[in-house]
């Protein structure tokens, strides 16, 4: 007698299904980096003069917050001069500025697609520890880039435009020096921001644990402040700390988040061990 064949469940989706629908979940993101993108576009003036330009003035708000409230280290920008040296310098900056934006502002939204494309194929315990992960995102590589905007940025900047090896040399930039500048303090910021989601997913896997990271802490404060020296280009130990700093409490964040983890999966190994079930490694 043949063995009969299950019945295909008509929720399960073939490859070319997965791809198509992954397709559309792209194709609404990039619809909307465009629109926030052309809506920036016709931002001009307001993106230019007050968010570009914002950390070349001394009336920017980090520069105000120091000098008001730390006289001692009060500091800002002076007679930065910005030129462009080709004739389509200011639009292609334009765009790309656009672009930028664009994509940092439709950051939450790309990360909802994705999250809706990788949803139905979880199960409910991964959905559930899942929870709140586009948020979380979100959040974090918002701050990464509004810390490297408001913090990096105004540091770097006030350091190079008064950074001199001769009184005869006059400090400029060009304009897209400034906006290619500003990109580097500020998504890379954001990505790095990201530090405790990926280190939660490497826990969940199995591939580190709170004892790694823990035995591992002070390598990593090093590794912070290399990385801090290299995107602050001041060389006081001021302007370093202020950029490691938040840097190693992610860390920290990140051991507390995966000592959590290695708390379950203690709980759970016990539990099947305790009904002699096989241990179920996820």
């Amino acid at each position: 007698m043949a063995k009969e064949i299950p019945a295909k469940n008509p929720n399960e989706m073939s490859f070319f299904e997965h791809i198509e629908e992954l397709r559309w979940h792209l194709f609404r993101a990039a619809i909307a980096v465009l629109v926030v993108t052309i809506v920036v576009f016709l931002l001009k003036d307001f993106v230019f003069q007050q968010v570009i330009l914002g950390p070349t003035t001394p009336d920017f708000i980090t520069y105000q917050l120091i000098c008001d409230y730390i006289p001692n280290v009060c500091f800002y920008p002076q007679h930065l001069q910005i030129i462009t040296r080709d004739i389509q310098e200011q639009f292609i900056s334009h765009l790309k500025v656009s672009l930028w934006l664009g994509f940092i502002v439709s950051f939450p939204y790309i990360l909802y697609e994705l999250w809706r494309f990788i949803k139905p194929g979880l199960y409910k315990k991964e959905i559930k520890a899942a929870r709140g992960m586009v948020f979380i995102c979100s959040f974090l590589f918002l701050s990464g880039v509004s810390f490297g905007y408001f913090v990096i940025a105004p540091i770097a900047i006030t350091f190079l435009s008064t950074y001199s090896v001769s009184p005869d040399i006059a400090n400029t930039t060009t304009l897209d020096a400034l906006v290619n500048s500003i990109t580097m303090f500020t998504l890379p910021v954001g990505l790095i921001f990201e530090t405790p989601v990926v280190l939660y997913f490497l826990a969940k896997i199995g591939l580190i644990s709170s004892a790694f990271l823990i035995e591992y802490r002070k390598h990593a404060a090093v590794v912070i402040v290399i990385v801090a020296a290299v995107i602050t280009p001041g060389p006081d130990v001021f302007s370093q700390m202020l950029v490691a700093i938040p840097l190693f409490l992610l860390y920290t964040v990140s051991i507390i988040v995966v000592k959590r983890i290695d708390k379950e999966r203690a709980a759970k190994e016990a539990a099947e061990a305790a009904s002699g079930a096989e241990p179920d490694n996820d």
